[in-house]
């Protein structure tokens, strides 16, 4: 079993920036790739952004490109998001998520991973 702990989040201003951090906590883990998903009340869950497990391979939604970075550290099974020149429609529930079992390959789509964490709350003020 795999349990997926994020932190970080909280409230910040426009133009701020905020980490939020996701560690899976596990006796073995491995994972083909891990991401990042947001909620806004009223709204469907969105792909934010994914990274493979050499960390070379990144992807975003094109809303975030340019300010926000995905990135993993295999040795702490930690995956963070570096998330820069907030706006207040970044406002959401985070969730990170794990891809164990290698699916059709759709990083985008929530199908693909069968860990979530609970989710932390990022606010940013206008």
């Amino acid at each position: 079993q795999v349990q997926l702990v994020e932190s970080g989040g909280g409230l910040v201003q426009t133009g701020g920036s905020l980490n939020v951090s996701c560690a899976a906590v596990a006796r073995t883990f491995f994972y083909y790739g891990m991401a990042w998903f947001r909620q806004s009340p009223g709204q469907e869950r969105e792909f934010v952004a994914s990274i493979d497990r050499s960390g070379i391979t990144a992807d975003y939604v094109d809303s975030v490109k340019g300010r926000f970075t995905i990135s993993t550290d295999n040795v702490k099974n930690t995956v963070h998001l570096q998330m820069n020149s907030l706006r207040p429609e970044d406002t959401a529930v985070y969730y990170c998520a794990a891809d164990t079992f290698y699916g059709s390959g759709n990083v985008r789509s929530e199908y693909e991973y069968q860990y979530w964490g609970q989710g932390t709350q990022v606010t940013v003020s206008s």
